[in-house]
């Protein structure tokens, strides 16, 4: 008879790549007949989010738990900390996987509180870019680094979604004292099917949070820029939200593209890759994006910015990859528009894409570190 266990993740903000990244794994958990439950932030995320929790709560058995969390420590840690930990004990997990930088703090820490009280908790991180985006160099970076350090020896496994990301821990905090694996983010089977592109589809699609990590304000720039180059502007759909969201709105005012962008509220992936004919995906930081592996999945082209893993989708020297800037972007904008079905044709295989990317080879793997931290 298969071993259950009693999983709970752990993690801040239920938007982008985190969110979906839990919501596969405990659709895949739960498949495989395990109890799982969600921790997590209760004041970020929109309807959007809202709609996603009432459509998996009936399949959580643990539940899904939603209290106040700050993003950055301060004194309001202390109230919300005792809350999680608070809501964890009563939960009385066997895995307890945090992730991203407060949560891989938030299980760590109160998995080996549990630990002190008698109960067998297996402390997993998957840091998903998070705190490693950081300067080494700055005073936030060494502090951030040092408590990544110290943290270590309260963790039974750490979980890397890129080989850019194990590499980037080993760079800014050292070689990992404890086990370590490299698991790619993984999509379903029905993620492979094509996706129609709409009657009257705009030229390209933005879609992420509205943070300048992500570089909405670089596709802003590098849409007049193309537009100029060509001598005919290009249209854009914009989709997502974030606090910087009337920062883009006035930039796109300010260089006069209002009538050739549309701005719209967070959605299904597969919903807006309808809306464009191609993507852009400019940030200036990641770890291994889900939206890279999902608009691929669904065959749109694509232009992204080889940064964290999103190389190691595309392979080193992908003419579909660029530096996160304007002026380079609006060039491979250009020459992507200018002969559409030559730039498909340099896309990722949708075979090879299967094979590395697939959402039962990612929980499988997850599942074997799991027992693997309970029987050291």
């Amino acid at each position: 008879m298969a071993v259950t266990l009693r999983i709970v993740h752990c993690f801040r903000s239920p938007v982008g790549g985190i969110f979906r990244h839990v919501r596969d794994l405990t659709e895949a958990q739960v498949a495989a007949g395990h109890s799982v439950g969600i921790v997590c932030d209760s004041t970020t995320g929109g309807d959007y989010e809202e709609r996603l929790f009432e459509a998996m709560k009936d399949n959580l058995a643990l539940g899904i738990h939603r209290t106040p969390m700050q993003r950055h420590v301060g004194l309001g840690d202390l109230a919300s900390a005792w809350r999680t930990y608070r809501i964890i004990q009563e939960l009385r997990p066997d895995v307890l996987h945090g992730h991203g930088a407060k949560g891989g703090a938030y299980a760590r820490l109160f998995g080996s509180l549990l630990r002190v009280s008698r109960s067998r908790v297996a402390r997993l991180y998957s840091p998903h870019g998070g705190s490693l985006h950081y300067d080494e160099t700055t005073a936030t970076g060494k502090l951030f680094f040092g408590l990544e350090r110290f943290m270590a020896r309260f963790t039974d496994c750490l979980l890397f979604v890129s080989d850019y990301e194990r590499n980037t821990y080993r760079r800014k905090v050292g070689e990992p004292p404890i086990p370590n694996t490299l698991v790619y983010n993984g999509l379903r089977a029905t993620e492979f099917e094509p996706v129609a592109t709409a009657v009257e589809a705009a030229d390209f699609l933005y879609i992420g949070m509205m943070r300048d990590l992500k570089g909405p304000d670089i596709f802003i720039d590098a849409l007049a820029l193309a537009g100029s180059e060509l001598g005919r502007p290009l249209s854009a759909v914009m989709v997502g939200d974030g606090d910087d969201l009337p920062r883009y709105h006035a930039q796109v005012e300010r260089l006069g593209l209002r009538r050739h962008v549309r701005f719209l509220p967070p959605m299904p992936a597969r919903q807006a890759f309808a809306l464009a004919e191609q993507i852009v995906v400019p940030s200036r930081a990641e770890a291994m994006p889900y939206i890279v592996l999902e608009a691929l999945a669904a065959g749109m082209p694509m232009i992204a910015t080889a940064v964290g893993g999103i190389p190691e989708i595309f392979g080193e020297g992908s003419p579909a990859l660029i530096r996160p800037d304007p002026g380079e972007l609006a060039g491979k904008m250009g020459t992507a528009f200018g002969d559409r079905d030559a730039y498909r044709k340099v896309m990722p295989q949708t075979d090879e894409l299967k094979a590395r990317f697939g959402a039962d080879v990612m929980a499988a793997e997850i599942e074997k570190a799991y027992f693997s931290a309970l029987n050291k």
